[in-house]
Parts: structure tokens; sequence; C-alpha cells
């Protein structure tokens, strides 16, 4: 009799250790994570011919999560301006905004199924750091994810250059993020 209480215990021990690797492993993979993508653009500031730097280094990252039957985007903008941005600040662009677009990923050109304009990058970028840095997060869009269908963040970047006598020009497009 002692020795199936032994075997019975250490069942016992063996299939809750069992049961907790089990949710250890599983939770991991349950959780829903953003899938990021950065790319990178170098602009020249037309408007300016002056003796100082006036490129501006773009790195965006583009993010989609799928989570709850719902397709999460969203888009990060970094950037190393010229020092003297600060000095320019508000007479530096008329307008700038980050257009974020979530796609449907299919075979050829993926349509767009959400899209928002984020206006606020302009302030963001004429009030950079005094080195001419600075970083500016677009909000969230959500988006019902259809049965069997695959998404992405893509997303680009406008700028009118005050001074330079045109409006937008054109788009500067960034990598997509990975399909979820």
């Amino acid at each position: 009799m002692r020795k199936l209480k032994r075997s019975t215990s250490t069942a016992v021990i063996v299939a809750t250790l069992a049961g907790t690797a089990a949710l250890a492993t599983a939770a991991p993979a349950s959780a829903a994570s953003y899938h990021c993508t950065t790319s990178s653009y170098t602009v020249d500031d037309p408007s300016y011919n002056g003796p100082d730097s006036d490129n501006w280094d773009l790195d965006v990252t583009l993010c989609a999560m799928r989570s709850g039957g719902y397709i999460y985007t969203n888009a990060t903008v970094y950037w190393d301006g010229p020092y003297t941005a600060k000095n320019r600040n508000t007479y530096t662009f008329n307008n700038a905004k980050f257009q974020l677009q979530t796609k449907k990923s299919i075979s050829g050109t993926d349509p767009v199924v959400k899209s928002a304009a984020y206006n606020g990058l302009e302030y963001a970028l004429e009030h950079s750091s005094s080195h001419g840095n600075g970083s500016y997060s677009t909000g969230t869009l959500k988006h019902k994810a259809g049965s069997g269908s695959r998404y992405l963040a893509d997303g680009y970047i406008q700028l009118d250059w005050s001074g330079d006598g045109k409006s937008y020009l054109k788009p500067i497009l960034f990598t997509a993020s990975p399909v979820v």
C-alpha cells in the first residue's frame, strides 16, 4: 500500500509539472504582439541652399498585430534633422503628414482597407530637439479581420516645404510591416 501512495503522489506531481510546463509554453504563443519593420530615407530641404546641412534622415517603423479578430496598425517616425532645424522651426514646412494604411495582403497590389492622415508630424518636425532630432507616433488603426485574410501596415510621408513655391512633394515611401 505504501508503494501505491508513492506512485500516486509521484504521478500527481508529474502531472502537475507537465500541466505547468504546458501552460508556460502556451502563454507566449497566445500573447499577441506587434510585427514591425523599420526603413530609412534621407530627404533634402529644397527651399534651403545655405552653407549649413539641410538633410533630414527619416526612419519609420511600421507595425501590425492581429488580436481578438482585429488588426491593429501604427507607425513611429524618428528623425535626425539638421542642427539648424531648431532655429528655423515653424518656417520649415507649410504642411507635413504621415499617411498610415492598413492593407489586406493579396496577390498583386494590396488594397487599403483603412487609412488615416496624421498631420501632427509637421508640428513634431518643426519642434525638434536642439540637435534637430525627434520622433512622432501615429495613433493606432483598428480593423475587423476577415476570416483567413492576412493584413499589413503601410504608410508614407508627404512634405510641403515652406519657401519652395510648391505643394506636397511626391510621397516618401517606406517598407511595409510583416504580414499578420
